[in-house]
């Protein structure tokens, strides 16, 4: 069973999510030849205030420093 684990900071629509697992699963599909029903998704959504690149957080950074 292959699992494909998304991290991603909220704000994409229930549709944005259901789209991109159908997108993902489809290239999985096709790239492998495995069966859809084998592939597992996971959407990990973590706030900008909890994600942190280079010292420091997306908020942060969007601010400017």
């Amino acid at each position: 069973m292959p699992l494909i684990q998304v991290h991603q900071t909220p704000g994409q629509t229930a549709e944005q999510k259901r789209e991109l697992v159908r997108a993902l699963t489809d290239t999985y599909v096709n790239a492998t030849g495995a069966s859809r029903e084998s592939v597992w998704i996971t959407i990990h959504e973590t706030s900008r205030d909890d994600w942190a690149i280079g010292g420091q957080t997306l908020n942060a950074r969007a601010a400017g420093g």
